[in-house]
């Protein structure tokens, strides 16, 4: 760039303003069909897409990895290794929708053929219907809507170090298989090891799968938590001193696994003096027990409450339990609103409260400061405390 003068610098905004004027005046009157700045965000953006499963394998004895496509056959939209995707489950009367994390790689959904995405789902101990629906009914030729490339989970050179250490638990090895596959593929520079902690030896989800991608860029170290004589590996909880072994000098920490886990390793990473820049924590979900969090009412935990709700000139009135969000009370009733994360954090449930009371859960709270003011909540993270009247888009 040629500096030309303090005066003329700072007048050139008058001549670039006048040029503009110009090109107005001389333009054609009729529509400039080429969009190429729309192009590129509806590749990335492209919202709901229509997706059919292709494949369903099981990926542990607990755990399942379920294949989408595109039911246009297309390549599917790009993402990093490590976001999330949205699927819509038409349950009885309601559609609803969860976030798993992508299991599958970034190149493998931009294919010429056969481009794909896939997920891998643990079945739940009694307290997450959708994951034993896809464990136990999901079919090849099943077809969904879907929307990917969600979250911030993802790795980047310019915030993270070169070295990272993931710690893993259970199924929350996910977002890391898919780093793992990018990185075997050559389209992720970073130098990984997983420590992965698993209860027992015969139900480590992608065991195998992980294994075979292990290079002098990737290391997976599995963790046994279960009593099993004949185990030869890491034993224990990811511990303080178990990370330490296996950090360098400059480390950035990725955590992905039960809301327990989280609790467990904010007070190990403490022990380290870890900046906490260097640590990142993928959304959780929803609390377990929302009645836990300090500041919440317990004197409301057992109690029933009346939601209106508001939907352009139209009123619903449907019952709310006090230690269920906003979003479950609505599914319940079958009143559709979108989520994302449903941890708080996304704005997908973006919600007006009108009146009444709410508790939000602190751990999740993702709100501009602007809406904390003016009354919104993230529905999936807010719990009434009484009788509540929201208002939420019409679908």
């Amino acid at each position: 760039m040629k500096v030309k003068g303090f005066l003329k610098d700072v007048g050139g905004a008058s001549r670039v303003s006048k040029a503009r004027l110009a090109a107005f005046q001389n333009a054609s009157p009729l529509p400039v069909k080429n969009d190429p700045i729309g192009d590129v965000a509806r590749t990335w953006h492209p919202g709901k897409l229509d997706l059919v499963v292709t494949d369903v394998r099981p990926a542990s004895k607990t755990t399942t990895t379920v294949r989408f496509e595109r039911q246009d056959g297309q390549k599917l939209p790009p993402f990093y290794a490590g976001q999330f995707m949205v699927v819509d489950f038409p349950i009885g009367e309601s559609l609803i929708s969860r976030p798993y994390s992508i299991s599958s790689a970034p190149y493998q959904a931009r294919l010429d053929e056969h481009a794909f995405v896939e997920i891998s789902v643990r079945r739940s101990k009694g307290d997450g219907f959708i994951c034993d629906y896809i464990n136990d009914s999901v079919k090849v030729g099943d077809k969904f809507r879907g929307m990917i490339g969600c979250g911030q989970f993802y790795y980047e050179p310019l915030r993270d170090a070169k070295h990272v250490v993931a710690l893993a638990g259970g199924v929350g090895i996910t977002p890391f298989a898919s780093m793992a596959r990018e990185i075997a593929h050559g389209t992720l520079d970073m130098d990984l090891t997983i420590l992965f902690g698993s209860v027992t030896s015969d139900d480590i989800a992608l065991r195998d799968e992980l294994d075979a991608l292990q290079s002098d860029k990737l290391r997976v170290v599995h963790v046994l938590s279960g009593d099993e004589p004949d185990w030869t590996g890491e034993r224990g909880f990811l511990t303080a001193e178990l990370i330490q072994k296996y950090s360098a000098p400059d480390t950035t920490y990725f955590i992905c696994g039960p809301q327990v886990m989280y609790k467990f390793l904010r007070e190990e990473l403490k022990k380290l003096d870890i900046p906490q820049r260097r640590v990142r924590f993928e959304v959780f979900g929803q609390a377990k027990d929302i009645t836990v969090y300090e500041g919440y009412p317990q004197e409301v935990k057992n109690k029933t409450f009346s939601l209106t709700v508001v939907r352009g000139v139209h009123e619903d009135v449907i019952p709310a339990k006090a230690t269920e969000s906003l979003v479950v009370a609505l599914e319940r009733a079958g009143i559709r609103i979108e989520t994302g994360c449903r941890s708080g954090e996304c704005g997908f449930c973006r919600t007006k409260v009108l009146s009444g009371s709410v508790f939000v859960c602190p751990e999740g709270d993702g709100r501009r400061a602007a809406d904390r003011d003016f009354g919104y909540v993230h529905a999936c993270a807010a719990y009434p405390t009484s009788d509540v009247k929201i208002k939420i888009p019409i679908e």
